[in-house]
């Protein structure tokens, strides 16, 4: 990546979910820091820069960048920025009614600092969407799958054959985004949510597709191809 991409990349414009956390950091810190010079109150002021920084943060965990999907129906791209920590066969989840025969699930983990924008793997319709509430485990361990809380989305490509796409909330997320709704038809690499703050994204592959990215590599949501279909 070069740097020109790599700061297009960090000043992205924020997701329309950042609003009111900036809104409340940003009227924090001018209340905060005025208040502090005005009354001569170092607490004040350290308040305020602290605000400041939460603003700064919210700003850069938000971004919302463009991508470029392959132009290609043949392919399952990555739902989201991360590491990949986990490709296995595995049931998809049971409240998707897509029965109990083991697929490939490529398990994404997010840290705070990737991009948390989740996009969809492939063009379909989304067919059925569970939300089921749970703990918030560290994402990257496998439990995380089936002990947090998730929403799993279920996509029938236009041959026929499903695929799913799980968001799960993480230690510190505390809330799924999920803007899609059953029944509407979908684009590879179209935003269709995010969680905040570090979470997981797990990819069921369709019965009989195989995997093409291994733990530990580093997905680009949107762009980064995972599977041929």
């Amino acid at each position: 990546m070069s740097l020109i991409d790599s700061f297009k990349l960090v000043l992205a414009p924020p997701h329309p979910e950042a609003k009111p956390f900036l809104l409340a950091s940003g009227a924090t810190t001018l209340v905060t820091r005025f208040l502090g010079k005005k009354l001569s109150c170092p607490l004040l002021r350290h308040a305020g820069t602290a605000s400041g920084l939460f603003f700064g943060f919210c700003l850069y965990f938000f971004r919302d960048p463009e991508r470029t999907t392959p132009a290609r129906s043949d392919v399952a791209v990555a739902p989201a920025d991360g590491r990949v920590v986990s490709v296995e066969k595995i049931a998809p989840p049971a409240e998707l009614g897509m029965g109990t025969a083991p697929v490939w699930r490529i398990a994404t983990f997010l840290s705070v600092l990737d991009v948390h924008i989740n996009r969809m793997p492939a063009a379909g319709t989304v067919t059925r969407i569970a939300y089921h509430p749970g703990q918030f485990l560290n994402a990257s361990l496998d439990k995380a799958s089936e002990l947090n809380e998730r929403n799993a989305l279920s996509l029938t490509l236009p041959d026929g054959r499903m695929m799913a796409v799980v968001q799960i909330a993480g230690l510190i997320a505390r809330r799924i985004v999920c803007s899609v709704s059953e029944g509407m038809q979908v684009e590879a690499g179209e935003r269709f949510g995010l969680i905040r703050f570090g979470s997981r994204t797990d990819l069921y592959l369709p019965p009989g597709v195989e995997p093409l990215v291994s733990a530990g590599q580093t997905m680009v949501g949107g762009e980064t191809v995972m599977a041929r279909l």
